[in-house]
């Protein structure tokens, strides 16, 4: 997909059918997978958790957390935890679509991931006690599968899908959140199942 325009996002998540986890063992969640322009680019935000936490301390996640009893929709709490750890406001989040529930294999959360808009410049408001740091990501070189420089995926040798994680600019994403941008790089690029063509991790 040369052109990673608005319409052209829209229109693959609508031919995605979402797959919902009914298993009430498990905890709901939820999260944005934010988009947004810079310099004619489609990027992609992740946020670094604190160490302050008390689960996945620094790893990349995308902002959201755990559905709470006065959210009225798993859509709410994800825009309700955008605000509180990166300041970003509901009325600035354009939803475009949803992905697969991902479960986290080790806490036991099921997260339902919606993908969104934003603008672009924009300030954001990190909490400082949940989100430490910002990282945008290029959404081109996900789905370009020519793309042949120092960034990729790798499952590893003798690894399981569940360990899958993409490298950038020195930083790694893995686990339920590398399983959640390998299901959108497919259903963008569905010929390359959300793999990189280009050096592995080592």
């Amino acid at each position: 997909m040369s052109e990673l325009t608005r319409q052209k996002i829209t229109e693959a998540l609508l031919n995605n059918k979402k797959k919902r986890n009914h298993n009430s063992g498990l905890t709901p969640s939820a999260v944005l997978v934010p988009l947004f322009y810079r310099e004619e680019q489609c990027y992609l935000l992740f946020t670094r958790r604190s160490e302050r936490v008390n689960f996945h301390k620094g790893e990349f996640c995308f902002p959201g957390g755990t559905h709470e009893e006065y959210d009225s929709t798993l859509l709410q709490t994800a825009l309700r935890e955008a605000s509180e750890e990166i300041g970003l406001k509901s009325r600035d989040a354009e939803i475009l679509g949803e992905l697969d529930d991902c479960i986290t294999r080790n806490t036991h959360y099921v997260i339902s991931p919606f993908v969104t808009f934003i603008p672009y410049p924009y300030t954001f408001k990190l909490d400082g006690k949940e989100v430490e740091q910002i990282l945008t990501v290029p959404l081109s070189i996900l789905v370009d599968e020519t793309f042949s420089g120092q960034n990729s995926y790798h499952t590893g040798e003798g690894k399981t899908e569940d360990e899958i994680s993409y490298e950038y600019a020195g930083y790694t994403i893995f686990g339920a959140t590398a399983r959640i941008l390998r299901q959108f790089i497919h259903i963008l690029c569905p010929k390359n199942n959300g793999y990189w063509k280009a050096v592995p991790v080592v």
